[in-house]
C-alpha cells in the first residue's frame, strides 16, 4: 500500500482523527509549559553534583557533532514513521508524555550545571534567528538522549533501529565530552524515555 493510501485509509478513521487532534493539543501544551518551565527552573538555585565520571577529564565543544546527529536523527525518524501513521502518532504521543516527566524530574530534582560546562547552543537555531537566553539548568534528565532513544523505541526495522541506537549512545557520548550533562543525567534519561513509551503503548490499547 502506498503512502497516501495509508494515509487516506487511517485518516478514514474517525478515533484515529481525534487521536491526532487530542495529540496535537497536548504536544502543544506540554511544549508551551516546558518553555515557561525552563525559564522558571532557570531562575531557581540548584545543587551541584559531585560526578567522579567528568572529573576524569576536561570538556571538549562538540555542540556541531552533538545537533547534527540530533537533527540527522529527527529527519530520518519523520521519513521512516511518515510510512506507518500509527507509530507516527505514538512517537508524538510518547515525546509529549516524556516533557512532562522531565518537567516533573527537573522539579523534583534541581541542579546547578557542572562546573566546566561547555553550555550547548543549538547552532542552527542560532544561525536563523538566534537564541534568546542559554538554558544551562536544562539537566536532570537530558532531553537529547532521551529523545532519541524513544525515537530508537518507536522506528520501524533493524536496521533503523540499531542506526537509532548508535546516534543515541553517540550523543549521550557527546554530551558528556562538553560536561553539558552530569552522568546521572545521561544514564536516567534512558529508563525515562522507555517510561513515556510503554505509558503511551499501554493508553493506545486501553482506547483502541
Amino acid at each position: 500500500m502506498s503512502l497516501g493510501a495509508q494515509w487516506r485509509e487511517r485518516l478514514g478513521d474517525r478515533g484515529f482523527r481525534l487521536r491526532i487532534a487530542v495529540t496535537v493539543v497536548a504536544l502543544a501544551v506540554a511544549l508551551m509549559s516546558l518553555a515557561r518551565f525552563l525559564q522558571w527552573n532557570e531562575a531557581r538555585s540548584g545543587v551541584v553534583l559531585p560526578d567522579p565520571f567528568l572529573a576524569m577529564y576536561g570538556p571538549v565543544d562538540v555542540t556541531w557533532l552533538t545537533f547534527a546527529l540530533i537533527y540527522g536523527g529527527l529527519a530520518g525518524a519523520v521519513i521512516l514513521l511518515a510510512r506507518e501513521p500509527e507509530r507516527l502518532l505514538m512517537a508524538i504521543q510518547g515525546y509529549a508524555v516524556m516533557v512532562g516527566l522531565r518537567m516533573v524530574a527537573m522539579w523534583l530534582v534541581p541542579l546547578e550545571p557542572p562546573a566546566a560546562m561547555i553550555a550547548l547552543k543549538d547552532p542552527f537555531v542560532e544561525f536563523f534567528g538566534g537564541m534568546a537566553a542559554t538554558l544551562n539548568k536544562d539537566l536532570f534528565f537530558s532531553g537529547h538522549t532521551s529523545t532519541l532513544f524513544l525515537l530508537f523505541l518507536n522506528v520501524p526495522g533493524t536496521a533503523a533501529r540499531r542506526i537509532f541506537l548508535a546516534c543515541t549512545v553517540a550523543v549521550a557520548c557527546c554530551v558528556l565530552a562538553q560536561h553539558a550533562h552530569y552522568a546521572i543525567d545521561v544514564v536516567v534519561a534512558f529508563p525515562f524515555a522507555f517510561a513515556a513509551y510503554c505509558i503511551v503503548r499501554r493508553l493506545n490499547r486501553a482506547s483502541a
